[in-house]
């Protein structure tokens, strides 16, 4: 006895193989879903490269600002060198109270060149960041700092060390200022401008690199935290004490 099936009436109509149109709806949605799947990637790959190139930009003008608050400190002692040779001059009876200061008014460039090395030193960083101009303004911006240093900082305390100009009244109004002030004001001008450059190219504000110092102080403070503590220090003192009584009591040659 044969059993005869009835398919149901709405699939009568349906081919057993695909039709065109089923195939270019698999295609599509397959088309679309590796579409998503490497847009996506893409996607967070360039959020990367975005959030790794900030970090650098970021690194470096804090770098920029740090170094250029510093030669602004320096300026700013040579000017006040200045002033006080002025007021010997005006009263030499403060010769004795004047000198000490002068000779402790040495111009210093402190900074580290840590910053500068990472960023100078590594194509890839410098590919991150990805604007020639910015690097290369950023690189003029070290070589004035370099300057600085050994053509203010260096020149003024070779020259102290040389000379002692602050012996007698003589010596400390002849020692002249002029050349290295000039050369402080031309430097740190350049230094300002190529910052203000870099910060308008990058498209970074004075409150970004505020809240970046801010945050970078907050880690420091962290690390000083975690220094031997002074209860630790004072365990050697005492255990040194107690060794240095011991020794005491015994008969040594």
């Amino acid at each position: 006895m044969k059993i005869k099936l009835h398919l149901p009436k709405y699939l009568n109509g349906i081919s057993k193989k695909p039709s065109f149109k089923q195939f270019i709806l698999s295609l599509i949605a397959t088309t679309v879903s590796i579409a998503l799947t490497f847009g996506t990637a893409a996607i967070i790959d360039q959020h990367k490269k975005q959030k790794e190139k900030h970090e650098i930009v970021m690194m470096v003008m804090y770098d920029m600002f740090h170094s250029l608050q510093s030669v602004e400190k320096a300026d700013s002692v040579i000017y006040q060198s200045m002033l006080l040779q002025r007021k010997l001059a005006e009263d030499p009876s403060l010769f004795h109270e004047l000198r000490f200061q002068l000779g402790g008014l040495l111009p210093i460039a402190n900074y580290t060149e840590t910053t500068e090395r990472i960023f100078s030193s590594s194509i890839e960083t410098i590919n991150t960041v990805g604007n020639v101009l910015f690097t290369e303004c950023v690189a003029e911006f070290y070589q004035s700092r370099s300057h600085y240093k050994t053509m203010v900082c260096d020149s003024v305390y070779h020259a102290v060390m040389k000379y002692s100009p602050f012996t007698d009244l003589k010596s400390s109004l002849e020692f002249d200022y002029s050349w290295y002030a000039i050369f402080s004001s031309e430097i740190k001008h350049n230094m300002q401008q190529l910052f203000t450059q870099c910060k308008q190219m990058m498209a970074i504000t004075d409150k970004e690199i505020y809240a970046y110092r801010k945050e970078r102080e907050r880690m420091d403070a962290s690390m000083y935290e975690n220094d031997i503590s002074d209860s630790h220090i004072n365990k050697y003192i005492q255990l040194q004490q107690e060794i240095e009584e011991l020794r005491g009591k015994l008969k040594l040659e």
